[in-house]
């Protein structure tokens, strides 16, 4: 019974969806804006270099991967198709966070005994001796407890820490000027982004509403961040997180800068390597008003290095599915 009312939410999701998308909206093209790979930033590069590989290798093993797993490929597809989303998004998606960022494991199930490491590790998310349920007490916060979906309510945190403690020095503690992600969910002081996905813990905590609502897995909880990399580290939690990043993007910018995004993989890419799609998107609005007053026509998203790979190769991807 629990699965059918999973189904039937989801198809509703679906069809919301499809009638939003029904409305007009500027279609941007498929293919890459940039002629040729906009720069790789050089952790990347140097990331690279110090594992003896180049990215040519790291694509072609993250691309044999997929080829040769029909498991994570079928999953993939009904996970997309649960967000509403073409599994191109997601296949971009993968291949560009492990040709850039991480090396892909040889089997899906590596991944699973990866997960399975952190399952019953003991840590928290915090700052120095500051948690994340004492930093969130601060009076600062008291304006986003009447968020009460997830997303708004961790964006509307992420603000306040933007605003008021970022690089500042608040009752006698030194904040470092950073993200809220790198500052307070980065446990282990090294990458922060997990798994099959490469999600990052507090994208996955912003999610967490969506997830539970589409795909029925457990809210996250910030005060249990064992659960919370858990959740990004398996593979089929994982593939949902990412499946709901990419609706987000392709949501935001139909509804904040009326883009539809939903054609073109190296843009959804990009974003879900850069994150912010609610920002980006307000930037492109505001940027098509001044061009469409002084007679324009408007500027399209464009892919970073990330995205461009992902349009560059997408025949060879397609296959894949």
């Amino acid at each position: 019974m629990r699965k059918i009312l999973l189904v039937l939410a989801a198809v509703m999701v679906f069809g919301a969806v499809s009638q939003s998308f029904a409305e007009a909206a500027s279609v941007v093209p498929p293919g890459n804006r940039n002629e040729d790979q906009p720069g790789v930033p050089g952790a990347s590069s140097r990331r690279t270099k110090g594992s003896n590989s180049t990215f040519d290798r790291k694509y072609q093993k993250v691309l044999d991967l997929l080829s040769g797993d029909k498991q994570l490929i079928a999953k993939i597809k009904s996970t997309a198709g649960r967000y509403g989303i073409d599994p191109i998004h997601m296949i971009g998606a993968i291949v560009g966070e492990h040709t850039y960022n991480v090396d892909a494991y040889d089997r899906l199930q590596s991944y699973y005994v990866k997960a399975a490491s952190y399952a019953g590790n003991s840590f928290r998310f915090g700052y120095k001796d500051e948690s994340i349920a004492q930093f969130l007490a601060h009076e600062q916060f008291s304006k986003c407890q009447s968020k009460r979906e997830s997303v708004s309510l961790w964006t509307c945190r992420e603000d306040v820490w933007d605003d008021s403690f970022r690089g500042k020095q608040v009752n006698g503690v030194g904040y470092p000027d950073n993200r809220f992600s790198a500052v307070f969910f980065q446990p282990f002081y090294a990458g922060q982004t997990f798994g099959l996905g490469q999600i990052n813990p507090l994208t996955a905590l912003m999610l967490s509403d969506t997830v539970a609502r589409i795909s029925g897995y457990e809210k996250l909880d910030e005060n249990d961040a064992a659960a919370v990399y858990n959740a990004i580290m398996d593979p089929d939690h994982s593939l949902a997180y990412m499946a709901a990043a990419i609706r987000k993007s392709i949501d935001d910018y139909k509804s904040i800068a009326d883009m539809d995004i939903s054609k073109n993989p190296g843009v959804t890419s990009t974003l879900y390597n850069l994150g912010g799609s609610q920002q980006r998107a307000a930037v492109l609005a505001q940027k098509n008003r001044q061009r469409a007053a002084a007679g324009e026509g408007p500027a399209w998203p464009e892919e970073n290095y990330y995205g461009w790979l992902v349009n560059e190769k997408l025949p060879e991807l397609q296959r894949l599915l």
